[in-house]
């Protein structure tokens, strides 16, 4: 049995203010031919499909288009689990006719764990798989706050709300296991696990405001023959577990990832035995970060105009003179050409204490954190009481990104 893994297509999610769609149009094409051309018998998707949980009708567009090429290619079936930035509601909602599509969607956990179990079939459609289809686990479902607990506290009882859901999932696997015969479990999730890497300027979200809550290799049953996790940009192992993986989103969200080379994962299974290798994604839109004085920035943009590049570029201006006028010093060097420039950060105006105002610098140029920083400098917050302001900020920020605005 042939699966790809996929995650954190992040469909509709824009560049400082540009939008993306011609490079997600292009990934998906891309993966729905590698799907008909390698006779993929099914495809996890193992969550961010989208970048908020209220998608434009663009980003829709694109996945259910992506969904009926697959389904009108043979017999590929896909499962979509939520993540972090996904609406449970709005994924579930035409559940019951992408099931008609071979495509099985579990949004968010519910009452019964026996939801999240998933059998896939082979050519001759009979029981080649199960996957434990685990969605985002959000706080509210596997822990009950009580008064007056630590941060340790809360973090011990994230962990173990997350080991003891993936527990009572693998173990319905294992029943179901010996009622089908010798078949492979596959287990999904959208987590952190401890010691994966990730790059500055990704836009991963911290998933437990106040917690690190990463979970260990270790709290994943023994029974899983392979591990498909979403959430993380980097594609990577999961500590010294060739099979557990986090496949990584399949174009660079941020400059920090210009340089990785994207993936996907295909797994081949001989029994229960998985044979593992990675398939390249093109690069859809390159992305380039320059860093340097002036004369630096002018020489490098100068060398890539001639090999008349259309990357996107981030400029990190680290020169010494205060240059006010970067931004248009910057747009006039690059006239011409087709490339654009995305954003400009000036370190040595930010550096400069005084001014209260970074003229080339905007919203976009800022995550929810760095403002609300700005705003404790500001009012000249002292230092013993930030950092109560500010996990209270992220619990409010949290709870907003998680309000599910589609349920009703």
């Amino acid at each position: 049995m042939k699966i790809l893994h996929t995650s954190d297509w992040h469909l509709g999610r824009r560049l400082y203010g540009r939008t993306r769609y011609s490079e997600f149009t292009s990934f998906l094409d891309w993966l729905a031919a590698c799907i008909e051309e390698r006779n993929i018998d099914a495809l996890l998707v193992s969550g961010d499909i989208f970048d908020t949980t209220t998608p434009g009708n663009r980003a829709q567009q694109l996945y259910y288009r992506f969904l009926n090429r697959v389904a009108g290619h043979g017999r590929c079936q896909v499962v979509v689990i939520g993540g972090n930035h996904d609406s449970p509601s709005f994924l579930n909602a035409p559940g019951q006719l992408l099931q008609v599509l071979n495509v099985h969607v579990r949004g968010a956990m519910t009452d019964n764990p026996a939801d999240e179990i998933v059998v896939l079939s082979d050519s001759a459609d009979k029981p080649a798989a199960i996957v434990c289809a685990v969605p985002y686990l959000r706080d509210r479902d596997i822990r009950v706050a009580e008064a007056g607990e630590t941060l340790d506290d809360k973090t011990a009882k994230l962990i173990q709300g997350v080991r003891d859901h993936y527990i009572t999932v693998c173990g319905l696997a294992e029943e179901m296991q010996q009622e089908l015969g010798h078949l492979p479990i596959i287990c999904m999730g959208h987590l952190f696990t401890t010691g994966s890497k990730t790059v500055a300027g990704d836009g991963v979200r911290e998933l437990y405001v106040g917690s690190l809550a990463h979970v260990d290799e270790a709290a994943f049953p023994a029974c899983i023959d392979y591990l498909a996790l979403g959430h993380l940009h980097v594609p990577q192992q999961v500590g010294g577990s060739p099979h557990y993986r986090y496949c990584g989103s399949p174009i660079p969200m941020g400059f920090g990832e210009a340089e990785q080379q994207k993936e996907v994962v295909e797994i081949i299974f001989y029994g229960r035995k998985a044979e593992i290798s990675t398939l390249p994604v093109p690069c859809f839109q390159h992305l380039l970060r320059l860093t340097g004085s002036l004369d630096e920035i002018y020489d490098r943009v100068a060398v890539l105009k001639e090999q008349e590049s259309t990357s996107w570029l981030e400029i990190v201006y680290t020169g010494q003179e205060i240059i006010g006028n970067l931004r248009e010093l910057i747009e006039e060097a690059v006239s011409g050409s087709s490339m654009e420039i995305r954003r400009i950060h000036n370190r040595a105006v930010v550096a400069q204490a005084l001014r209260p105002v970074v003229p080339d610098e905007t919203l976009d140029d800022l995550d929810v954190d760095e403002v609300f920083s700005r705003c404790l400098d500001s009012h000249e917050v002292a230092d013993e009481k930030r950092q109560e302001l500010v996990d209270a900020y992220r619990e409010i920020v949290l709870s907003l990104q998680e309000d599910d605005r589609n349920a009703e």
